[in-house]
């Protein structure tokens, strides 16, 4: 059997990458292609297009950016032409994924999507399309199977991959980053949009720290290491692809919004949420949103336990105050600590991915 897996972020990456493995060991004869990163390619997936060539974060960006996105529609569509694969597999990303959505189902082309698009938080109308031009759909989250269901659409629940992730990389991975000092963790997202307008906010925010801090920030590898730098991250203070490394030796976090906030939850590290973007762009999400959270942990929760400061009370002075209440009151910590582990329960049982994979390779 010929796969196609379209992820088009790190997240994706990730969970593309553990989809694929588990779909190897189910299908002997498994060939898979797809749009992805290098955790993907580590699985055995023929990567055709890398994911940094198609992430762009907001209303504004994608418009900037809108004849780079329809050559990426043109290039899909002849690769897909090409290769014929049996089944296509979309990993959330639904500002492209829903659009090719479409045409693969015209075309005749059998699709799945694992990680359903948020549309609880907005664009509800995309409940329709999905619909209409998946066969199968997949949810990570526990709330999304009743609320698929007042549009007469069928998910499949397998539970959070995450858990599997971090789980995994706990047995594998026992030692933590050795300092004399407790370790205060940034970080600040993985797009180049974001990173500049967060991260400089969010390291003048941990300065007075540093007497008695260790502070690192998490860097990843396809981001120029100059962009950090400029933002004012001391070379020594740069760690590049450690993530899951440094959330395992931290005592605190700021954590740009998204699968960040929720892995650094499930790693039991005290945490505020920072989220600023084009005021346009913000403007137009404000209109359309339809919840109360922007982080997936308070979302999932459907209750605020960690601090989320956004676009204009996402400073250094904000941020830092957050800082001080995680680090110095116990009280707080503790009761974030312990909603965490109420989180994690909520997110159900292990082995989502050979669960995803299974609905793939038999339906």
């Amino acid at each position: 059997m010929k796969y196609f897996i379209v992820s088009g972020e790190p997240s994706g990456d990730l969970h593309g990458s553990t989809l694929a493995k588990e779909i190897y060991k189910m299908d002997n004869e498994a060939i898979i292609y797809g749009w992805g990163g290098d955790l993907m390619k580590n699985a055995g997936v023929n990567i055709t297009k890398h994911f940094t060539e198609l992430a762009f974060m907001g209303f504004v960006e994608v418009l900037l950016n809108l004849n780079k996105i329809l050559k990426n529609f043109k290039e899909f569509k002849n690769t897909i032409t090409k290769l014929q694969p049996d089944k296509v597999i979309l990993i959330d990303f639904p500002g492209f994924n829903l659009r090719i959505a479409k045409w693969l189902h015209k075309n005749n082309f059998k699709t799945y999507y694992y990680i359903l698009p948020q549309i609880w938080a907005w664009n509800r109308s995309r409940a329709k399309k999905i619909k209409k031009y998946i066969d199968h759909s997949i949810s990570i989250l526990p709330f999304e199977e009743k609320f698929y269901k007042k549009y007469n659409l069928k998910v499949h629940y397998v539970g959070h991959p995450l858990l599997d992730h971090i789980q995994q990389f706990k047995l594998m991975n026992k030692d933590v980053i050795k300092t004399n000092k407790p370790i205060i963790a940034i970080l600040p997202g993985s797009r180049i949009q974001e990173i500049k307008i967060l991260l400089p906010e969010m390291v003048k925010a941990v300065k007075p720290y540093e007497n008695d801090f260790q502070i690192y920030v998490a860097g990843l590898s396809f981001i120029n290491k100059n962009i950090y730098l400029d933002c004012g991250v001391a070379p020594d203070q740069l760690l590049i692809n450690e993530t899951y490394n440094l959330l395992q030796s931290s005592y605190a976090a700021v954590v740009t919004s998204g699968t960040a906030t929720l892995e650094t939850a499930i790693f039991d590290v005290p945490l505020v949420v920072c989220y600023k973007a084009n005021w346009v762009s913000y403007l137009i999400a404000r209109m359309v949103a339809r919840v109360r959270f922007i982080s997936l942990v308070n979302l999932i929760y459907n209750e605020q336990i960690v601090k989320e400061l956004i676009q204009k009370k996402c400073t250094a002075d904000n941020i830092n105050y957050e800082l001080n209440r995680i680090i110095y009151d116990k009280q707080y910590r503790q009761k974030m600590i312990e909603n965490f582990a109420e989180l994690k329960k909520i997110l159900g049982d292990s082995g989502a991915s050979q669960k995803a994979a299974e609905i793939v390779v038999k339906y």
